[in-house]
């Protein structure tokens, strides 16, 4: 049986490199390739008898992590391998909790990566051994990617206010609502951009949601 390959690579040099390796083993079929996590979503969307994708993770318009995420939920029976340049913690903890299957360095060599694929096929984890390790440190203790919350104080009419615009109100429903009249919220409004350091609406409600000021 022809194990049925996807590629996502931006960077034609290495999307041949990598075809390259493939090309030593004749039950590896490479049905197509993508530049972007976007594009492979599109052509997964015409064609998803697919059994594994090798994934790049910078890449323009979708990043590889974020077209895992997506490929995870869509088609839970694709598997996922990153191949990649990137050893730090943070990409790596990133794919996996995204749903990658594996995770290998651009630098591996085609035997490597063919058992790699066969493993994941056979429902193993493809890891080189110092992805590994770093993978089980990660899983022992577990770090914070989040982007740091901004401290940002406002005052409890001003999230009233926050949370009232989430909702698309303007500031007569607002001011009715909470009783007070619109150029008051007008001037509420004014003072959360400057607090927030925003210049509309969606941006304060955007901060707003990011900072966990308000429920998204």
């Amino acid at each position: 049986m022809s194990i049925k390959i996807a590629i996502a690579e931006d960077n034609s040099f290495l999307l041949k490199a990598i075809l390259d390796k493939l090309s030593f083993f004749e039950e590896i079929e490479v049905k197509f390739s993508a530049v972007n996590g976007l594009e492979l979503l599109e052509k997964l969307e015409r064609d998803s008898n697919i059994h594994l994708i090798l994934m790049d993770i910078e890449m323009p318009k979708m990043n590889g992590i974020d077209a895992v995420a997506q490929v995870s939920q869509k088609y839970p029976q694709i598997n996922t391998v990153m191949l990649t340049v990137f050893d730090d913690d943070e990409h790596i903890f990133k794919a996996i909790q995204a749903g990658a299957n594996g995770y290998f360095l651009k630098e591996v060599d085609p035997k490597t990566l063919y058992h790699g694929i066969i493993d994941t096929m056979e429902g193993g984890a493809a890891m080189t051994p110092s992805v590994a390790m770093k993978a089980l440190k990660l899983l022992r203790n577990p770090p914070d990617f989040s982007e740091p919350v901004e401290d940002i104080k406002l005052t409890a009419r001003e999230i009233e206010i926050l949370e009232q615009t989430s909702k698309g109100l303007n500031y007569n429903q607002i001011g009715e609502n909470l009783f007070i009249s619109p150029k008051t919220v007008r001037k509420h409004t004014e003072n959360i951009y400057q607090k927030l350091q925003v210049h509309s609406k969606l941006e304060a409600v955007q901060k707003a949601v990011k900072n966990r000021i308000i429920e998204g």
